[in-house]
């Protein structure tokens, strides 16, 4: 097997990751607060509100420092000539090979938070699954996704 390319995502994705966090999580604020507004407006229990405070906190710090940069540093993939292997996982690890004669299409995917930092996803569909690759670079990733696209010998029907 010759190894084609060995890469990580990009820094981005961590910032773009911690936003998006920020935003999820700004959100369940917003429903706390609604909750201890009606909760002292209509004399319920605060209980549930201190509850939901308490998850908010650890789900702040958890999902918006901690586990981005797991991500980052955990998560790489090598692309050979027969076969695709991505390594990732927090806890558990994983690390799947994909070859490249069950790849049945490509996909390119940017939401605009990620257009925003100019990175991409690239989806890699065989018939059992669907493998994603997110945070790259724009051009490193429509790079990616003709690299597959010509291993697996694949048409690409957007071009």
């Amino acid at each position: 097997m010759d190894r084609e390319l060995t890469r990580r995502l990009h820094r981005d994705y961590i910032t773009v990751y911690r936003i998006s966090e920020l935003i999820s999580n700004g959100i369940f604020l917003a429903l706390i607060i609604a909750y201890f507004t009606c909760a002292l407006i209509w004399e319920w229990t605060l209980v549930p509100g201190w509850i939901a405070l308490s998850v908010f906190i650890i789900s702040l710090v958890l999902f918006t420092w901690i586990i981005p940069q797991m991500k980052y540093t955990r998560f790489q993939y090598e692309l050979f000539e027969d076969e695709l292997e991505i390594q990732s996982g927090l806890v558990f690890l994983s690390n799947v090979l994909v070859p490249m004669v069950r790849v049945q299409h490509v996909e390119l995917e940017s939401g605009p938070l990620m257009r925003k930092y100019d990175l991409a996803s690239v989806s890699i569909v065989t018939a059992a699954t669907t493998h994603r690759i997110s945070g790259l670079k724009l051009g490193e990733a429509q790079q990616l996704k003709r690299q597959i696209g010509v291993l697996a010998k694949v048409d690409d029907q957007d071009e």
